[in-house]
């Protein structure tokens, strides 16, 4: 099935990701599970691959690959560990805020370095007192003269002990247009993190506070107009967040059912396979038969955003089929394991803790069911892909224009 939505280049990339993850990745989990803190090492060697600037146009020094091949990268990390899925993951809405709300002397700066991996970004929009409410948020940026002034606290940011540059976004105002973002190096005066506190799962991830006491930021960082702030948070978790924690919970749904199987062949009762049994095939039958579907309604979703269409609904039903899938089968794996599956000797009892991570950022399930239900009454307010598409296919035409005409002078 997959095979109808990717190339051969997805699937080279898909060999080269798989390979990366098995022979630099999965000797380092017992670590990265025992110590519970982030994976500073692991994460920059990753970027070093290239990979974080998969969605970055080649003209910055990016790979252009679209979203599909994001997908690609992410499924197959995650499928070896949740944890740096996740930070790849996260790195992509960094990305997503300069892409597509950065001038371009701010595109040039950084989306370079992104690309060859020596930046990792943030995107930095919950706080502790709103939560995934965008509008309720209280973390001010203040004008002062050429510069911005930031103070409050931002929490769940994901690559919070590993970013470089933090994409924030704070209130410049009264009301939806009063959110502005900008741009926040990790080593400008007034910038802290709080100290990493360990979670349930995604052990080597680290998704924590950021603290802003009297920050102050040249207004030049800040990305887009003042007031351009909402349509950067929502932009970034609902075309870059949805997809990118579909993936994540692709690849772990894949480790589940690789895991799962290779249990039901090894191990025997009343003297034959385990997966003989056929309450077992039925519970591995479920198992499969999730993730075929997840696949697809996952793959579907970014072929249609790599291809400018509005396709929100696809975005946000991949979303919530593909965690919910992941964590019932992780239980079905649970389940068949028994007792065995209570002990980290064996991983499946990881990928249980690792997907239920995944339910909230860029909206838990019963948000994404309520949108779709606002979209079957035709009472959704537009579509962010088709609006991001506009803006992209604008910038594109520009660009082209500019590069035509610095030909023309140079002839």
């Amino acid at each position: 099935m997959e095979r109808y939505f990717t190339s051969a280049s997805h699937e080279d990339l898909r060999r080269r990701v798989r390979e990366f993850a098995e022979r630099e990745v999965r000797p380092r989990i017992a670590e990265m599970e025992a110590s519970r803190m982030v994976a500073h090492e692991l994460s920059r060697l990753i970027a070093r691959q290239g990979w974080i600037g998969v969605t970055i146009d080649k003209v910055y020094g990016g790979m252009g690959a679209g979203h599909l091949a994001k997908t690609v990268i992410i499924e197959e990390l995650a499928r070896v560990s949740g944890a740096m899925g996740a930070m790849v993951q996260a790195s992509q809405l960094g990305v997503a805020k300069i892409v597509h709300f950065g001038s371009e002397r701010q595109k040039r700066q950084w989306l370079p370095r992104i690309a060859a991996g020596e930046c990792l970004p943030t995107i930095a929009t919950t706080e502790p007192e709103s939560g995934g409410h965008v509008l309720g948020m209280s973390t001010t940026a203040v004008r002062d003269g050429d510069d911005y002034v930031l103070n409050g606290r931002k929490v769940f940011v994901g690559n919070s002990h590993v970013g470089d540059v933090h994409g924030v976004v704070l209130r410049t105002g009264e009301g939806s247009k009063g959110l502005s973002a900008f741009l926040v190096e990790a080593d400008r005066p007034g910038f802290s993190l709080a100290e990493q506190q360990p979670a349930m799962g995604l052990h080597g991830f680290s998704f924590g506070e950021l603290i802003f006491d009297n920050c102050r930021v040249p207004a030049e960082n800040r990305l887009g107009e003042e007031g351009q702030g909402l349509a950067v948070a929502y932009s970034s978790s609902i075309l870059y967040g949805r997809p990118n924690l579909t993936a994540v919970s692709l690849g772990i749904h894949q480790a589940v059912l690789e895991e799962t199987t290779a249990l039901c062949i090894e191990r025997e009762r009343y003297g034959e396979p385990l997966g003989k049994l056929t309450n077992i095939k039925l519970k591995l039958g479920r198992i499969q038969h999730r993730l075929m579907q997840a696949r697809l309604a996952a793959y579907h979703a970014v072929h249609l955003l790599d291809r400018g269409q509005p396709c929100d609904p696809e975005l946000m039903s991949a979303k919530l089929f593909n965690v919910e899938a992941a964590i019932d089968s992780a239980r079905d794996g649970m389940e068949i394991h028994a007792a065995s599956g209570l002990f980290t000797d064996r991983p499946v009892e990881r990928y249980l803790r690792d997907a239920h991570h995944i339910y909230a950022p860029a909206g838990t399930s019963d948000i994404q069911l309520l949108r779709l239900g606002e979209i079957a009454l035709g009472t959704a307010k537009g579509q962010w892909s088709e609006r991001l598409a506009d803006l992209v296919r604008t910038e594109s035409a520009e660009r082209r224009d500019a590069q035509l005409e610095t030909a023309g002078h140079v002839g």
